[in-house]
């Protein structure tokens, strides 16, 4: 059985009752005194994300390109958008619901708009995602016309691909791989992969010594967070991103301390 203590105003400690809570002692000494219920608002137990391996990344990316028909535009258009979510941290539905106008391939930059918070961003891409993006357009022009308002990632239908469509793919995928999930959920998740983007982001600017508080405001632009919070609540103790932090607070500590220990 617990044991419960009391605290009274004269912060002497009330002596074990095994089995009574702090409540019940309320009740026999006025004094006592214990945190109310909720002081700190409501908790959220967060479950720790599957963070991809860059390995998973890539065969996740070569399975969506064998999808069939061979050399049509449905596994082009998985391992394209599979691809993109790992590179920028694009939301699922971002993606999903890109038009060709929102590709800009000579400015390097994707449009994003209305998302979760209905603001739009702009989201600068590396130049191999522009390559990558350049072949899919050019299978993507094949079953129609590349108009502005037309979307990229096209269904069978024509329209735009729906999320339980996409979810459906991936979970065939992700069987076909054998994945066992790391972390709290049962299952690896397509947005695992914006986890690992933001994970796997500020483990290279560590490594590469950027000033980690400035560069955590720009990340929090560019993946659409309204609150810098929000994206440090996407940060997961993966042991590669320990190792780095803690070599460099390491480096910090002795700098300070002029390299002396006690």
């Amino acid at each position: 059985m617990a044991v419960a203590r009391g605290i009274s105003q004269d912060n002497r400690l009330i002596r074990p009752i095994y089995g009574r809570t702090p409540a019940y002692l309320a009740r026999l000494d006025p004094g006592t005194e214990f945190p109310q219920t909720a002081t700190f608002g409501r908790s959220h137990r967060r479950l720790a994300p599957h963070v991809y391996s860059e390995q998973e990344i890539c065969d996740l990316v070569t399975a969506a390109s064998r999808l069939a028909p061979k050399g049509g535009l449905r596994p082009a258009t998985y391992a394209t958008i599979f691809g993109l979510i790992a590179a920028t941290g694009l939301r699922r539905s971002e993606a999903l619901h890109l038009r060709c106008s929102d590709v800009n391939l000579d400015g390097a930059f994707l449009t994003v708009r209305n998302t979760k918070f209905r603001k739009s961003r702009h989201v600068p891409i590396h130049a191999t995602v522009v390559a990558k993006l350049r072949r899919y357009l050019a299978v993507r022009a094949r079953p129609g016309a590349l108009t502005e308002d037309s979307p990229l990632f096209l269904s069978p239908a024509g329209g735009f691909i729906a999320e339980r469509r996409i979810n459906k793919v991936f979970q065939k995928l992700r069987t076909n791989l054998g994945w066992t999930a790391r972390g709290g959920h049962g299952k690896v998740r397509i947005h695992d992969l914006r986890h690992t983007f933001i994970c796997r982001r500020i483990q290279l600017w560590h490594e590469h010594g950027a000033d980690i508080d400035n560069a955590m405001a720009a990340l929090s632009t560019y993946v659409g967070h309204a609150k810098i919070s929000d994206t440090y609540w996407y940060l997961t103790g993966v042991p590669e991103l320990m190792a780095v932090a803690g070599k460099r607070f390491e480096l910090f500590a002795s700098t300070v301390g002029g390299g002396h220990h006690d």
